[in-house]
């Protein structure tokens, strides 16, 4: 099987610009790519998983989605790395357009876009990790059954916290989420698998 990093996107793999649908405002965190790499060269596929409620309240239509998915994997690319895919949930149950306006599986706290990509690619769950800036995101990787890392960037501002919502980790950035991740590989193989 495999194993696979979950990464949410706004925040947390990049800065946060709320409804930003704009790929030239798009550009990757401070202090993640070699964390990636170094994932990724350990056999962890990179998958984001993101909520887009914009499309459910009208600030957006899902269709613009795809340029931010062409710009992420296409920085990404150029630093050597390799998104593997994109999840994204246009709903929120509150939303102005009637299609997307339900309460789904698949909007995090709920773990629907996870057990989607495990299934699609035959992904380890125990052996996974969500990394995410907000407790909804420690919620959805819980409930799926990864360990979790919490990018602490200020972003989260309710801590409610419960079992459920408890990281397996709590970080300032990805390349720090990496070295906890690699860790025992680190500690099997030396220091060929630390992150700067």
């Amino acid at each position: 099987m495999n194993k696979a990093i979950f990464l949410d996107k706004d925040g947390t793999l990049i800065p946060d610009i709320p409804y930003n649908i704009e790929p030239d405002l798009i550009r990757l965190s401070e202090n993640s790519l070699e964390g990636l790499r170094k994932l990724q060269e350990q056999g962890f596929l990179l998958i984001v998983i993101s909520n887009q409620a914009g499309v459910a309240r009208g600030y957006f239509e899902e269709h613009n989605l795809a340029g931010v998915e062409v710009r992420l994997g296409q920085l990404l690319k150029d630093q050597g790395i390799q998104l593997n895919d994109f999840y994204y949930c246009p709903h929120h149950p509150e939303g102005k357009v009637k299609e997307y306006a339900k309460d789904c599986d698949c909007r995090k706290p709920k773990p629907g876009m996870i057990l989607k990509a495990a299934a699609k690619f035959n992904i380890s769950l125990g052996d996974s990790w969500m990394i995410g800036d907000i407790l909804n995101d420690i919620e959805a990787g819980n409930r799926a059954g990864c360990k979790t890392v919490l990018i602490d960037s200020g972003n989260e501002t309710e801590w409610e916290l419960s079992k459920i919502r408890t990281p397996t980790h709590k970080v300032e950035t990805i390349n720090e989420a990496a070295l906890h991740i690699l860790k025992p590989i680190k500690e099997t193989f030396g220091d060929e698998y630390s992150v700067s």
